[in-house]
């Protein structure tokens, strides 16, 4: 099975950094991980910082300041998964991308030590990777 290891180059759309337009509680946020950081609070003033971010970036290290919403640890797989289907909707172009990828394997490769979404030094869950297979199966499946 051919890999597609890092999202980088040619796969850098599958990075949560490229951008695209997700909205979240009439909300529209610059990219999924603007979207997902937003997310981890029900409090309006840390969403709207969040949308002030300047980059994806920004909004990252902003997410690690936010008081977390309640049972957020159990809901985050389920936020990421619809976020995920809002940016490779049905007939957009970036879903014609992830439809290229054909059956390779997705994994977010990284060397930030996340081995919850990703995988690093060769180990990891790989949760961003596997949604991201997940939602390519359901636009095949049509």
């Amino acid at each position: 099975m051919t890999k597609i290891e890092g999202f980088q180059g040619e796969f850098r759309f599958l990075s949560n950094f490229w951008p695209a337009r997700v909205k979240v509680s009439g909300v529209v946020y610059g990219s999924v991980e603007y979207a997902f950081v937003a997310c981890k609070s029900v409090d309006p003033d840390a969403r709207a910082r969040v949308a002030a971010c300047r980059t994806a970036g920004e909004a990252k290290r902003l997410g690690r300041t936010v008081g977390l919403r309640v049972g957020w640890n159990e809901m985050r797989v389920e936020v990421m998964r619809g976020l995920l289907g809002a940016k490779f909707r049905r007939g957009s172009p970036l879903a014609a991308q992830l439809l290229v990828t054909g059956d390779a394997e997705l994994v977010e490769v990284n060397t930030w030590d996340d081995r919850f979404w990703g995988v690093c030094g060769g180990e990891g869950k790989n949760t961003l990777g596997v949604l991201l297979m997940e939602v390519r199966e359901a636009l095949k499946s049509g």
